[in-house]
């Protein structure tokens, strides 16, 4: 017996679908009568809403499907949609250039958005508000550093770096201290939901349990 591989086989347009839909598409090709043809195309479009059905009676998605038989059968389907058919010429196109940013950032290790909080800080008026920004935009930064550099950071290179940024010198609030690093870079366990939820209970109730089975194990041997 001789096998044939899927390396040896037509190339599938959409994989996604597999290649049992493919067939189908193609034998739709091959019905001469147009209504019949139409009615065998609507079955094909169930069976591929079918491999996603929390999607398959969302209508967006239904036009997505009526799409993609189209595409398969390579725009020689002649039948009756619900939606007018993408055109070849648009699905050709190249996609258009991402516009990629720019911008010069002083400090990479900071990112884009210590300058645009210090722009932010430069904006603010009221006293208050701004001395709670500064502090806000000192802890972000000593995060961002240790993010990038594990090792710990002096509390006056963020200061320092915080001016350079300002352009001018910032005044600290009176007696403030940055975060502690293990206070900024900590995370939160998530628990084991495969352990017991009282693991010393589970365990008291296992021991207890062997003496009352040795002694019932005694009382049958008896």
């Amino acid at each position: 017996m001789e096998f044939e591989y899927n390396t040896q086989r037509k190339k599938l347009v959409l994989p996604e679908y597999g290649r049992n839909v493919q067939i189908m598409v193609d034998h739709l090709l091959t019905i001469q009568d147009r209504e019949e043809r139409t009615r065998a195309a609507k079955t094909v479009i169930d069976v591929m809403g079918n491999l996603y059905p929390h999607l398959r009676d969302v209508p967006d998605f239904r036009h997505k499907l009526w799409d993609h038989l189209a595409i398969m059968s390579n725009f020689q389907l002649n039948i009756d949609t619900p939606y007018p058919l993408p055109a070849i010429d648009k699905l050709q196109e190249r996609p258009e250039k991402v516009p990629y940013s720019t911008n010069h950032i002083k400090y990479k290790h900071y990112g884009k958005m210590t300058e645009k909080l210090i722009d932010e800080i430069r904006r603010q008026k009221n006293p208050e508000q701004k001395r709670a920004l500064i502090v806000l935009t000192a802890n972000h930064m000593k995060k961002s550093f240790l993010t990038w550099n594990k090792d710990s950071v002096e509390d006056e290179q963020i200061y320092k770096d915080l001016n350079t940024l300002y352009g001018s010198t910032l005044v600290m609030p009176e007696g403030f201290t940055l975060s502690d690093p293990k206070d900024l870079l900590q995370k939160k366990n998530k628990p084991n939901s495969n352990k017991p939820a009282n693991q010393k209970n589970y365990q008291k109730k296992g021991n207890s349990n062997r003496p009352y089975y040795k002694k019932q194990q005694n009382q049958q041997n008896a």
